[in-house]
C-alpha cells in the first residue's frame, strides 16, 4: 500500500520564497489594520465656528485575520483493500496552495465635545435609524404580546 505524508512544516513559516511571501501578504494586511484603528479615527480634526471648538468622536471597530494553506492529492496509484491496484484519476487534484487576508473596518459617529469659553460640553450623536429600529422591535414584541392574549381569551 503506497503512503503519502504530508510536510506541513512549511506552511507559514517562510522557508520557501512562496510561503514566506504569502505570509508576508498577510502581515501587510494585519499591519493596515493595525494602522488604521488609530486614535485619529476615534477622534477628528478639531475645528472652529463662531469660536467654538468642535472636536468629532466616533466609535471604531475593526479585525484583520489571514491564512495560508498547501495541499497534496492522491498518488496516481493507491492500493485497495483487496490487495489489487486502482488508479486515480490523473487530472486530480495532486498540488495546491492557499492564501487569504482581509480585514474590515467601522466607524460610527457618537457625538461631539464642545469647547466654549473653558468649558468642554459633550453633544451625544442621534442615529435616527437605530431609533426606528428600536421602535419596529417593540412594536414587533408588542403585537406577538397581544396576538398571545386574544388566543388565550378565545
Amino acid at each position: 500500500m503506497s503512503e503519502t505524508s504530508k510536510d506541513t512544516s512549511r506552511v507559514g513559516n517562510g522557508s520557501d520564497a512562496t510561503s514566506a511571501s504569502a505570509m508576508e501578504s498577510v502581515l501587510t494586511t494585519i499591519r493596515a489594520t493595525r494602522d488604521a484603528m488609530t486614535v485619529g479615527r476615534v477622534f477628528g480634526d478639531p475645528y472652529q465656528i463662531e469660536g467654538v471648538t468642535v472636536i468629532p468622536v466616533a466609535r471604531v471597530r475593526g479585525g484583520a485575520g489571514g491564512g495560508a494553506g498547501e495541499g497534496s492529492g492522491p498518488d496516481t496509484e493507491t492500493t485497495t483493500q483487496d490487495g489489487s491496484d486502482a488508479t486515480v484519476d490523473p487530472g486530480a487534484n495532486r498540488e495546491g496552495s492557499g492564501l487569504g487576508a482581509g480585514f474590515g473596518l467601522m466607524a460610527v459617529p457618537v457625538g461631539v465635545y464642545e469647547i466654549r469659553d473653558r468649558e468642554t460640553v459633550w453633544k451625544p450623536a442621534v442615529d435616527v435609524n437605530r431609533l426606528i429600529r428600536g421602535f419596529q422591535v417593540l412594536a414587533a414584541i408588542i403585537a406577538v404580546c397581544l396576538t398571545l392574549i386574544r388566543l388565550r381569551q378565545s
